[in-house]
């Protein structure tokens, strides 16, 4: 296809995937790499609770991320209606509760809320709960908690159709030859060569590889993350419930057929063994500290995934060479920024403008030279 403008992307994990379809609709025949297989299980979107909670997440993360992921709950209707198989998103809120020994960290995370909500007033202003507000929004919950907070436009989705649908998408596009999928094939940036000579703020290849771009990307590390996902009919929770836990974020999400998926921790080491007994025993008890009807779930998965993370913890797009764009740095917050950072990546594309970028405080390195696409790449043996 010589008459579409010729995109490499580096990367099949939850970015790539975005961007191989976004730039397919705008007329690009798009090579696409990835170092593992088409199921997407080597990325660190296949190990994820798929929270979309951006005020939560205000407790731990910048004002940034905040804006970002507020972006993104409303993109992902969007995103999501324009894909021929069907992917569970629910926006019932987010449930915060406690224990009555983790009252004093509870105080620390609503005052950190509060804090938002002072500095944006357009955020939403978390909602205090006593016993019956929490039975009335779960009634299973019933008098095991006494106090909770709420946050009603908040939303998940599952990652794990959501990965299928964009796979289905990108074959039908391969059907129709527009697109060239290469599994099992790693690729770096030096693996390819250009037809015409290079150009001041040409943009042709994509690198959206997360932990797979670490060797170029020096400042990019690994930060462990593990996920149980169960089987438990018994449970019946209707939306998110964050658990305030002493050690990191602990989320339960309920997803469709009694699923639920209980992450998810966040350990400052680049290790992807299995699920350490620790980390097991932790997620497991709280759990069934929740609701007792988790002690006769059933274990479905458990896995682990490093996620990408720079050193500000932050996500990125790199704009440095002339013929590159680089999105990394996504760290635990994928699912609810990666909308945010497509349009962004698109902007430039599109108009050559960085105006959501900036008023979304996306770090962007590198010129802002308006970029052009150029015909005919040449990869290399």
């Amino acid at each position: 296809m010589t008459h579409a403008k010729h995109t490499v992307i580096l990367g099949a994990g939850l970015m790539g995937r975005l961007m191989s379809l976004a730039l397919l609709e705008r007329g690009h025949h798009v090579d696409l790499y990835d170092a593992q297989g088409s199921d997407a299980q080597g990325s660190a979107a296949a190990v994820a609770a798929a929270m979309l909670a951006p005020m939560a997440e205000s407790a731990i993360t910048e004002m940034s991320v905040v804006q970002m992921g507020r972006y993104g709950l409303q993109r992902w209707p969007e995103l999501l209606a324009r894909l021929k198989e069907p992917v569970f998103f629910q926006q019932k809120g987010t449930l915060i509760l406690w224990h009555s020994a983790d009252a004093h960290e509870a105080q620390r995370f609503h005052q950190l809320m509060e804090q938002t909500h002072a500095r944006e007033p357009s955020l939403e202003k978390p909602q205090v709960l006593d016993a019956r507000a929490i039975e009335s929004l779960e009634p299973s919950l019933s008098q095991r908690f006494q106090k909770g907070l709420y946050l009603p436009s908040e939303g998940q989705l599952d990652n794990a159709q959501l990965l299928k649908a964009l796979g289905s998408a990108l074959y039908l596009y391969e059907a129709q030859g527009a697109l060239s999928l290469h599994w099992h094939e790693p690729k770096a940036l030096g693996d390819f060569t250009w037809d015409a000579p290079s150009q001041e703020g040409l943009v042709r290849l994509f690198d959206c590889r997360g932990l797979g771009a670490k060797t170029q990307w020096s400042e990019l590390r690994g930060v462990r993350g593990e996920v149980i996902r169960l089987h438990a009919p018994g449970v019946q929770l209707s939306r998110p419930t964050r658990l305030i836990h002493p050690r990191y974020p602990l989320y339960i999400a309920p997803k469709e057929n009694d699923l639920y998926v209980i992450g998810a921790t966040e350990i400052e080491v680049e290790d992807s063994s299995p699920t350490s007994v620790r980390s097991t025993l932790e997620l497991l008890s709280a759990a069934y500290s929740l609701h007792p009807a988790f002690a006769e779930g059933r274990i479905v998965q458990m896995n682990t995934q490093n996620r990408p993370t720079l050193t500000d913890n932050l996500p990125c797009m790199d704009l440095t060479h002339p013929s590159t764009m680089k999105l990394n740095g996504l760290y635990r917050h994928g699912f609810l920024i990666a909308p945010a950072l497509l349009d962004c990546a698109l902007e430039w594309v599109d108009s050559q403008s960085l105006k959501l970028s900036q008023s979304l405080g996306l770090k962007v390195l590198g010129p802002s030279d308006p970029p052009t696409f150029m015909h005919g790449v040449r990869r290399e043996a």
